[in-house]
């Protein structure tokens, strides 16, 4: 262990702390903590990437950012952390760190808080989780659009359905495809980007991503849904919504969910989108 170690306050509005924090842990493999307007990420590597991702997604999103950087005394503050979390239960599924046993009568999902995007904690991601396991069967295909860790596409494999997975960030991809090496799971495809680089119809779809960017790419997931397919749609703040059903009010809304100030939102369509 080294004798000190980067910390990195990334400053911004309360209503975007939890989305900073998901997306920070989904591109840096280092524990963070936040709180009522900042997020905290702690390590001993050099932090420059992360930063720089960050500042990508401020500018992209439009989110008020601010950075303090410095150097300090190194602590045990990875194992305060690690005692600090908890295996959570969503629908079906059980997830929980390696330091904690699996569930017995659960769907086991293994993810440790180097990658914490989207380990369940958050509104989004449980909502998420359980759109799936209500919705999700053996068979079906899926895919998911900003993947992160790729949690949500693995609990899918887990019920039986053929997944592919996409992400902007080069960070989270690695990190979707070391989960699912965690849990001794395969995908069909993963790649860096977005939706518009396929060309496959898929059962099901599934992104958690901001208001903003869903409307920005409504078209392009529509074109990758078939006759019947599903669209489950997440990261959307209570006061972004309209933005969002108008974008799909071509769509027929089959299901609304809400945890907090988060919605979840679970489409279907009667013809074929042609995106």
């Amino acid at each position: 262990m080294r004798n000190s170690y980067h910390e990195v306050r990334f400053l911004t509005d309360a209503a975007f702390v939890d989305l900073l924090a998901d997306f920070i842990a989904s591109v840096s493999d280092e524990a963070i903590e936040y709180g009522a307007g900042s997020v905290i990420l702690r390590s001993e590597k050099d932090p420059e990437a992360t930063i720089e991702a960050v500042e990508r997604l401020a500018q992209e999103a439009q989110i008020p950012l601010e950075i303090e950087r410095e150097e300090k005394e190194n602590q045990d503050w990875i194992r305060s952390y690690q005692e600090s979390v908890r295996p959570i239960e969503a629908g079906p599924f059980y997830v929980h760190p390696d330091w904690y046993p699996p569930k017995e009568n659960k769907i086991n999902l293994l993810v440790n808080p180097a990658l914490a995007f989207g380990s369940g904690h958050h509104a989004t991601t449980y909502s998420c989780l359980e759109a799936i396991g209500e919705r999700v069967k053996a068979g079906q295909s899926l895919l998911d659009v900003g993947c992160g860790s790729g949690i949500l596409a693995l609990a899918a494999r887990k019920l039986g359905a053929e997944v592919d997975l996409c992400d902007t960030d080069p960070l989270a991809v690695q990190s979707a495809r070391e989960n699912f090496a965690l849990n001794d799971e395969s995908f069909s495809a993963i790649w860096e980007g977005s939706v518009h680089q396929s060309d496959r119809r898929y059962d099901i779809v599934v992104a958690n991503i901001i208001a903003d960017v869903l409307k920005a790419i409504a078209s392009q997931l529509k074109a990758r849904m078939d006759k019947n397919s599903l669209l489950i749609l997440s990261g959307i703040l209570d006061t972004k919504e309209a933005i969002v059903t108008a974008a799909f009010s071509d769509l027929t809304l089959l299901e609304r969910k809400q945890k907090d100030e988060w919605i979840t939102l679970i489409y279907t369509n009667a013809k074929e989108c042609n995106g």
